[in-house]
C-alpha cells in the first residue's frame, strides 16, 4: 500500500514532467521570434540535449553493468531516432509555425489512439468497445478545438495541423518497435542512442539548407535551445521514469494529463496566445478520452510514458 506522501510526490513528479514536456512548444515558438528556421532549432535543440543523454547512460553503466548492442539492435535504434526523434519532431517543429502550442498538444496527445489504430490496421489486435469510445471522445475533443481554430487563421491552421498529425503519427511508430526493443537495451539507452541518431540526421539537414545558420544565431537562441535540451527534454525524461518506477505507468501516465492544460495557460503567458472556452472544453473531451484509454486493461494500453513523452 503505498502511502500518501509517497504517491502525491510521484504525481508531482510526473506532473511536473509533463509540463516542462509541453513547456518545449513555447520555447520553439519564442526561438522563432529570432527569425531562425525550423531545422536550426531542431539541430540545436539535439544538440544540447544528447551530452545530458550520455551522461546518463555513463552513470547508468556503473552502476550495473550493461548487455553488449547487436548490429540489428544499433539498426534499430538508428531507425528510431531517425522516425522518432527526427523526423516526427521536425514535422511537429514545421508545424508549429502555423498553428498555436494549446492545438499543437492536443493534436499530439492523440498519440494513444493512433497507436491503437496501428496495432488494428497492421498487427491485427483487437479494440475493446471502451477504447473505441476513448477514441471517439479524443477525436470530436480535437475536431471541436481545431474548428475554433480554423476560424481565424484559415488554411495556415489546416496545414500546420497536418503537419503536427503526422509528426504524431511518426511517433507512434517509434512507440511500436520502442516497445519491443526497450526491454533488451534499456530506456536509458533507448533514449541516448536514438537521441544521437537524430542529431547527425537533423544536423545534416540544417548545413545543407542553411550551412551558416547553427553559428551564427543571437545568443538568446542558444540560450532558449540549452534550455530546450536540458529542461524540455532531459529534465522530464528523468522525472517521469522516477515516477514510472515508483507508482507505475498507468498513474504516471494520468498525471500526465496536465501537460496540455498548462500548455495552454503558458501560450497564454508568454506567447499571448488565446485562451476561449471552446478551447478548454474540446480539451477537457481530449483528455477524457486519453483517461479512458489510460484506464484500460494493461495489455491494451498505450505505451510505456517514459517512451511516449520524449518527443
Amino acid at each position: 500500500m503505498l502511502s500518501r506522501q509517497f504517491l502525491l510526490i510521484s504525481l508531482l513528479l510526473a506532473g511536473l514532467g509533463s509540463i516542462l514536456f509541453s513547456a518545449k512548444a513555447i520555447v520553439v515558438k519564442l526561438s522563432y521570434q529570432y527569425g531562425v528556421d525550423s531545422a536550426t532549432v531542431l539541430a540545436l535543440r539535439m544538440i544540447s540535449s544528447l551530452p545530458f543523454f550520455w551522461i546518463a547512460v555513463y552513470w547508468h553503466s556503473r552502476q550495473q553493468s550493461l548487455q553488449k548492442l547487436s548490429r540489428k539492435d544499433l539498426v534499430t535504434l538508428i531507425f528510431l531516432g531517425f522516425v522518432g526523434y527526427y523526423l516526427s519532431s521536425y514535422l511537429d517543429f514545421l508545424g508549429l509555425q502555423y498553428i498555436s502550442v494549446g492545438l499543437e498538444r492536443i493534436i499530439l496527445y492523440l498519440n494513444p489512439t493512433i497507436v491503437l489504430l496501428i496495432a488494428l490496421i497492421f498487427l491485427k489486435k483487437k479494440i475493446m468497445a471502451k477504447q473505441w469510445i476513448a477514441m471517439a471522445l479524443a477525436y470530436a475533443g480535437v475536431i471541436l478545438v481545431f474548428s475554433h481554430d480554423i476560424r481565424w487563421d484559415g488554411s495556415h491552421v489546416l496545414w500546420g495541423g497536418t503537419l503536427v498529425f503526422l509528426s504524431a503519427i511518426a511517433y507512434a511508430v517509434y512507440l511500436i518497435f520502442a516497445g519491443e526493443i526497450v526491454k533488451r537495451v534499456g530506456s536509458i539507452r533507448l533514449v541516448a542512442y536514438a537521441s544521437g541518431s537524430s542529431t547527425v540526421f537533423s544536423v545534416i539537414q540544417a548545413l545543407i539548407l542553411n550551412p551558416d545558420a547553427l553559428l551564427s544565431q543571437p545568443i538568446q537562441v542558444y540560450q532558449l535551445s540549452l534550455f530546450n535540451g536540458a529542461f524540455c527534454t532531459f529534465v522530464p525524461m528523468l522525472l517521469v521514469m522516477i515516477s514510472v518506477n515508483r507508482v507505475g505507468p498507468g498513474l504516471t501516465a494520468q498525471a500526465g494529463m496536465v501537460g496540455p492544460i498548462a500548455t495552454v495557460f503558458l501560450g497564454w503567458y508568454f506567447l499571448g496566445e488565446s485562451m476561449t472556452m471552446i478551447q478548454l472544453v474540446g480539451m477537457g473531451v481530449v483528455l477524457t478520452g486519453v483517461a479512458i484509454l489510460a484506464t484500460s486493461k494493461p495489455g491494451n494500453q498505450q505505451p510505456r510514458p517514459e517512451l511516449a513523452e520524449a518527443e
